[in-house]
């Protein structure tokens, strides 16, 4: 069995969920397979592989699933935890906070409404994210210091969202007045060679929008 064989997500690229865990994989220097879902459908893979809640993204590693995004992160971290520096800090309270930031973005960013209540969320949400980010990078580049962490790779995996919402509502979220330091993080993280790949340009989100329907927690955890 190849390296790629070995790791394999299931997964649909329009997700946060599954480009997160792409961001992951990609941060270690791990070769995956992508195994693409259909919207509208499960398929025999993803039931098997995740019976409990039938959602994407799941890591398959020779062959044993793991559900759940930020918990497969943790695992990426953990297994292959030589080949890069860490994504959670080794100081348990900055680890503490880093998950509360995460789970707080997941809460926000699987919120029902339409665009404009989801532009109403997601600004109000960016503020405050802004102050953590102050906080929790002291002065550096990421959230997560000197290099890409946790915290950092469950929040960019909704950039793209963030600008097809921009886009769609005619708003403007992530603006240089109000959260500085997040638009330049963003900008820098979007660039990273790990990142750049995984986040399709805005349009393609704005399409994927239009056609499915993307603003209901259906679409972007997983095929209904």
């Amino acid at each position: 069995m190849s390296e790629a064989e070995a790791v394999r997500v299931i997964g649909l690229w329009a997700s946060p969920f599954v480009i997160r865990v792409l961001i992951a994989l990609k941060l270690k220097g791990v070769k995956y397979e992508l195994v693409e879902e259909v919207v509208g459908k499960k398929s025999e893979l993803l039931l098997r592989s995740n019976p409990v809640h039938k959602k994407i993204p799941v890591l398959l590693h020779h062959g044993k699933p793991i559900s759940e995004s930020l918990i497969i992160v943790q695992y990426i971290d953990e297994v292959w935890s030589s080949d890069a520096p860490a994504f959670l800090h080794a100081d348990p309270y900055t680890r503490a906070v880093q998950r509360f930031w995460a789970q707080y973005v997941d809460d926000k960013g699987t919120d029902d409404g339409g665009k404009d209540q989801a532009a109403e969320q997601l600004s109000a949400a960016l503020q405050l994210l802004e102050e953590a980010f102050v906080k929790l990078s002291q002065g550096k580049h990421y959230f997560g210091g000197d290099s890409v962490g946790y915290l950092d790779i469950a929040l960019v995996s909704y950039v793209g969202w963030v600008k097809a919402v921009e886009k769609i509502a005619g708003v403007t979220l992530l603006d240089k007045a109000k959260v500085p330091n997040l638009v330049a993080w963003a900008d820098r993280l979007c660039t990273h060679p790990a990142v750049v790949d995984a986040i399709p340009d805005a349009d393609k989100f704005v399409e994927f929008s239009v056609t499915y329907g993307s603003f209901s927690k259906p679409i972007i955890n997983g095929p209904k």
